[in-house]
């Protein structure tokens, strides 16, 4: 199913507003959205709400056999999951380009900028490592998709424990929660993916675009930071050509907003853990109580309330004094009345108009009954010279003069008539050679 295409109204609307350094939810250009960090019940579930975009990441983790070229590292395995629940312009059991275009970014940010110790990863060199799948899978769409998966995912991935291992010769024996301490990964550094859209080939630049600006963009730079300044990778879609200042601009941009993000990571991390150190609810647990199950709901949008006042007073004043009696509407079909305050009643005055054509009609027609009797008699006299004709057993015409349609009764008279006439003629000869012997 597609997704419904903006309007043109819509369209023009958006970037006239973005002219004017003006966005739809109120936020400024460099402002980022409401972020919100949640943690599950389990190791290694987060949820991410960037605004109304919904993201839930799960990390886990089984024992495979290393790939040959690298037998003493760990395996990372990364899937994003578009399903129509999230919008309906996603299919289910189907990658589309923007999920493969996803899938790449996360792999840079993550597996090749090397954040994670896959080395720690080896139980037994050559033959069995720890595989560590990362799946995100969207709740709701609303626009910055790929700022949401990596946050969900890096957050996940600190969250997440593996379960402890020992070697005793050949046997390798994976213990459960209860019987040791999980492990948690070994995690160098959090790279962040920040997204920048431009418009009419950059001249205007904003910072998390919602849906509705992605739909209008021209170009999206992505790039992915820690928050030590370092760059982990940098994408650009679109098309356009963007100068070195730009770059460097959205560089220092991102840099602020990553060092904002991990610390909001860090934070949530801590409180997820004193939480489960406390022995209190946590995760998905906590949310039943409150009654917080319901993950969309409104929230305030700011606005510009500035001189409110004077303009209401001058809309009031500049505008025309309404009328103190409404006019009478004409009624269009019969039989429809219009009753209230200060408009006339017109129910009943047609039948009493019908009631003073009829009686006009019966005056006139008085004056040409005499006629009317006259007509019937010529009728009455034509009827009966048609019943005669018709019991002498002649063909009878009756026409229409609207239609012109001729009416034939008792055809089977036309035969007979040439017999009569035929045994007349004989008759009528052998009677006359009588008379002549």
């Amino acid at each position: 199913m597609k997704d419904t295409p903006l309007s043109n109204c819509e369209r023009d609307f958006l970037l006239r507003a973005i002219q004017e350094k003006k966005r739809l939810d109120g936020r400024q250009t460099y402002d980022y959205r409401k972020i919100k960090i949640t943690f599950g019940t389990d190791y290694g579930c987060c949820f991410v709400d960037l605004g109304k975009t919904r993201v839930m990441a799960q990390v886990s983790c089984e024992l495979v056999a290393p790939k040959e070229n690298r037998p003493n590292e760990g395996i990372m395995f990364f899937n994003i999951e578009l399903s129509p629940m999230a919008s309906p312009a996603f299919e289910q059991g189907r990658q589309s380009e923007l999920s493969v275009k996803l899938n790449r970014q996360l792999e840079r940010c993550l597996r090749n900028s090397k954040c994670i110790d896959t080395e720690s990863l080896c139980v037994v060199s050559g033959e069995k490592v720890w595989q560590i799948r990362v799946d995100v899978h969207l709740l709701n769409h609303d626009g910055n998709l790929m700022d949401a998966a990596s946050i969900a995912a890096i957050s996940a991935l600190c969250h997440f424990r593996r379960p402890d291992v020992s070697i005793q010769g050949d046997e390798v024996t994976v213990y459960s929660q209860e019987e040791r301490d999980p492990i948690p990964l070994s995690i160098y550094h959090m790279p962040i993916s920040v997204s920048f859209s431009f418009f009419q080939q950059g001249t205007y630049l904003l910072v998390d675009p919602c849906e509705r600006e992605e739909r209008v963009m021209d170009g999206l730079l992505m790039i992915a930071m820690n928050k030590h300044r370092e760059i982990c990778s940098i994408q650009s879609s679109g098309g356009i050509m963007l100068l070195k200042d730009q770059v460097m601009r959205c560089s220092k941009i991102a840099s602020v907003k990553v060092s904002e993000i991990t610390e909001l990571i860090g934070k949530a991390l801590e409180n997820d853990k004193k939480a489960r150190k406390a022995g209190g609810r946590c995760g998905f647990a906590e949310s039943i109580p409150l009654e917080r199950i319901t993950a969309l709901k409104m929230e305030e949008t700011p606005m510009e309330m500035m001189d409110v006042t004077e303009r209401a007073n001058d809309i009031v004043q500049k505008a025309e004094v309404p009328p103190q009696m409404v006019p009478s509407q004409v009624v269009p079909v019969p039989g429809v009345g219009q009753v209230g305050q200060g408009l006339q009643n017109t129910w009943g005055l047609e039948e009493e108009e019908e009631e003073g054509e009829e009686e006009e009609n019966e005056s006139e027609g008085s004056d040409n009954s005499a006629e009317e009797q006259e007509g019937k008699v010529s009728q009455m006299e034509e009827g009966k010279y048609e019943k005669e004709q018709l019991k002498a057993g002649d063909v009878v015409e009756i026409s229409d003069s609207e239609e012109e349609e001729v009416v034939i009764l008792h055809p089977e008279t036309r035969d007979q008539a040439p017999k009569n006439t035929e045994s007349s003629l004989r008759q009528k000869g052998a009677a006359s050679i009588k008379k002549r012997q």
